[in-house]
């Protein structure tokens, strides 16, 4: 994944400053984030249906007093959910049939903003980590260096998520919003950050921050370091060219193994962020509760429009990061 060109007699190390390091990421990951948004979206509205269910109360007998008997028994009350999305599929027309096509793009500033903090940072600066980590841990060079590049993904994750957390929770309110909530409701971005802000603080902005760092970090390992190994694997092992059918199959597998170990994670991030101030002592209460409620299943809400998601991100993210360093490589060559 770094700026390499290889041969078969030696590596060549391609040269690029932090700064295009960082605008080169930014730039694919907001191009990868606009095309597969609305699949985003979806996924969103499914992690969160259920966790305000409608309930129905059923008629009781002319001879019981019905008031009296739910203020002493008020879990005896039936409840029913109202599933309204069921699919990928069947979710993204639902959004677009009832609210509007456009819909589906709710949040796509604040989501551009987020990848442009935070994909700048943690795949910008991943070969610049992974270096700084190679020299500590002096692991073999001609080998997969799994330690480094674990710890560099990590590193980059974590750090990443502290600086662009305010963009995300502002993006998955607006994505969570539908026209029929009586929920928040913001004009444009810029509005969402102060109305955050001077309602529920600093702390506001940076809700679910914890659980995003570990959702992140283990993303960011799930999919830059799979897709570090399994590149050179298929460069080294399987004598593929290194061109977008090496990309491809290297972003799907990445993509696959970061639905798979993010979306419990994720899932709670996304409750968490959405929730009322006060709703959950912390993400930990969230987690404990939906479990108790919804039980295991809960906490792969959302996985099928989230497995397509990323892999769509990913495929699109790392061609198009990849073509911009060969553009970047053939200038600084010229």
């Amino acid at each position: 994944m770094s700026f390499q060109r290889r041969t078969s007699e030696k590596t060549t190390e391609l040269t690029a400053s932090v700064p295009v390091k960082l605008l080169t990421a930014g730039s694919a990951a907001c191009f990868a984030d606009f095309i597969t948004f609305p699949l985003d979206t979806a996924k969103v509205r499914l992690q969160i249906q259920g966790e305000q269910p409608v309930r129905t109360v059923a008629l009781a007998p002319a001879t019981i007093n019905t008031s009296a008997s739910l203020k002493l028994n008020p879990t005896s009350v039936p409840a029913t959910q109202h599933v309204q999305y069921r699919g990928l599929v069947g979710t993204i027309t639902t959004i677009t049939r009832q609210e509007g096509f456009r819909t589906l793009y709710n949040g796509l500033s604040a989501g551009l903003q987020r990848q442009l903090c935070f994909c700048s940072i943690r795949l910008g600066l991943y070969d610049t980590v992974k270096t700084f980590y190679g020299s500590l841990l002096k692991e073999n060079e001609a080998g997969l260096q799994i330690g480094t590049r674990v710890l560099a993904g990590l590193t980059t994750g974590g750090a990443a998520v502290m600086i662009a957390q305010p963009t995300d929770v502002v993006k998955v309110r607006f994505q969570a919003a539908t026209r029929s909530s009586t929920g928040r409701r913001y004009a444009s971005t810029l509005e969402a950050y102060r109305t955050i802000h001077r309602e529920e603080g600093v702390r506001g902005l940076w809700r679910g921050a914890m659980p995003n760092v570990g959702r992140n970090a283990i993303v960011n390992v799930a999919e830059i370091v799979c897709y570090d190994v399994v590149k050179d694997c298929l460069l080294l092992y399987a004598h593929m060219p290194n061109d977008i059918r090496c990309h491809f199959s290297a972003a799907v597998v990445a993509g696959l193994a970061a639905t798979i170990v993010a979306s419990p994670v994720d899932v709670v991030k996304t409750r968490y962020m959405n929730s009322p101030r006060g709703q959950y002592r912390g993400a930990i209460d969230c987690a404990i509760r939906m479990g108790a409620k919804e039980g295991v299943a809960a906490f792969y809400k959302g996985f099928v429009p989230s497995f397509a998601r990323l892999v769509s991100w990913n495929v699109v993210m790392w061609i198009s990061y990849e073509q911009l360093k060969l553009v970047i490589f053939n200038r600084n060559q010229s």
